[in-house]
């Protein structure tokens, strides 16, 4: 019965397995400094430049138009509004939670939840199709997207403050992160069936 749940599952691009290394140490500092990040955008407002390229302007809308709005509005609590702006804003506050969910876990117990590229070619077939059909999506809005954000929030005024601040998180991240590569790994022990000259 193993067996054939495994067999029905060969054709998934992903697939999780339980160890006991991070393969992914990279994803949790990421995850922290998006959300530091999209709390920031919360707190501050949306950012009063413009950040779309001409083609906005001409009615063609990216996969990413909307996704800062997006993200200000799942971090304020408005998932509905994340996703009529842009479905792959409430994916990355979500996803970025669930990493720091998974890094404290890790951190506890000693055991990771590691991700593995199963089949590489359905992998970059179903992203394909998940970016076609994000597109689909932002033309069929276009109309929402090209509108304005809004009034010009006065907390950007403390940008000079929150800068510094930011920097210095992504600092002590990278930090840590450098410390982790470098902390001493503990050597193999030798196993049962090996004898003391291998």
């Amino acid at each position: 019965m193993g067996a054939a749940r495994v067999k029905g599952r060969r054709w998934l691009p992903f697939r999780m397995v339980r160890e006991g290394h991070d393969r992914h140490r990279w994803a949790g500092p990421l995850a922290a400094v998006g959300l530091v990040s999209g709390g920031l955008l919360a707190v501050l407002g949306l950012p009063p430049v413009d950040l779309h390229g001409p083609p906005h302007y001409a009615g063609v809308m990216d996969p990413l138009c909307g996704a800062t709005r997006g993200v200000h509005a799942a971090m304020l609590g408005d998932f509905g509004g994340a996703w009529r702006y842009n479905p792959l804003s409430l994916v990355l506050v979500l996803g970025a939670a669930g990493l720091l969910l998974r890094e404290a876990a890790g951190r506890l117990r000693g055991r990771w939840l590691n991700f593995r590229v199963a089949h590489q070619w359905t992998a970059v077939v179903v992203g394909l199709a998940l970016l076609a059909a994000l597109e689909a999506n932002q033309q069929a809005h276009a109309d929402l997207l090209r509108s304005g954000p809004g009034s010009t929030p006065s907390a950007w005024l403390l940008l000079s403050i929150t800068m510094p601040l930011g920097a210095a998180v992504v600092l002590l991240v990278l930090l840590l992160v450098r410390r982790a590569d470098n902390a001493p790994h503990r050597p193999n022990t030798l196993s049962r069936s090996e004898g003391p000259h291998g």
